[in-house]
């Protein structure tokens, strides 16, 4: 059986975890601006497995929306287009046999609002996982207090403690959406 602070320390780790997670979900989100983010985890079939992007290409932002993919290996021009074509991102990629330019359009206002949903609904999955988590901790330091291997004033100790970081994780959440949205909101 784990101790108290093993039981607390795992789920502190877990909480920046999900919201790491969270923040990289974020930088995934398309706003007015071109980055990286948007396309460097989409699997490109690269001579025959699935890769990353970000593992086969450079990449470069010369203008505010423009993106520059410059592949390490020009053969595999083809397949990154392929892959980009393929995405979710609705932008079809220009090649002129070096380099590989994507041009972001400005965002309509009712796309914005979308993925102001979008992004919502993230930072809500994000909220309930760390909810999770902390009631997953409670679990496991009520089955030790059950053991008699804390004691009750203990384990209320405890469970204030995870009260306080829920609600710190949760704020940091909060933090992180309302940033989101005003970046998304912004013209």
């Amino acid at each position: 059986m784990p101790t108290p602070s093993e039981v607390v320390v795992d789920c502190k780790d877990k909480m920046h975890k999900a919201v790491d997670h969270l923040k990289s979900e974020f930088s995934a989100v398309r706003t007015g601006r071109a980055t990286p983010a948007l396309v460097e985890k989409i699997r490109v079939d690269y001579y025959g497995s699935e890769v990353p992007l970000q593992q086969i290409a450079g990449f470069g932002v010369p203008e505010a929306r423009v993106l520059v993919i410059s592949p390490y290996d020009k053969g595999a021009m083809g397949a990154i287009e392929k892959a980009i074509q393929q995405s979710d991102l609705g932008i079809n990629p220009g090649n002129d046999g070096q380099v590989i330019r994507l041009v972001f359009p400005e965002l309509t206002q009712d796309r914005r609002k979308e993925l102001v949903k979008v992004v919502k609904g993230q930072a809500e999955e994000g909220r309930v996982a760390i909810r999770n988590l902390r009631r997953h901790a409670r679990q496991e330091l009520e089955a030790l207090e059950k053991n008699a291997e804390i004691s009750r004033d203990e384990l209320d100790r405890i469970e204030k403690d995870l009260e306080k970081l829920t609600h710190e994780i949760i704020a940091e959440l909060d933090q992180l959406l309302s940033h989101k949205e005003k970046e998304l909101l912004e013209v």
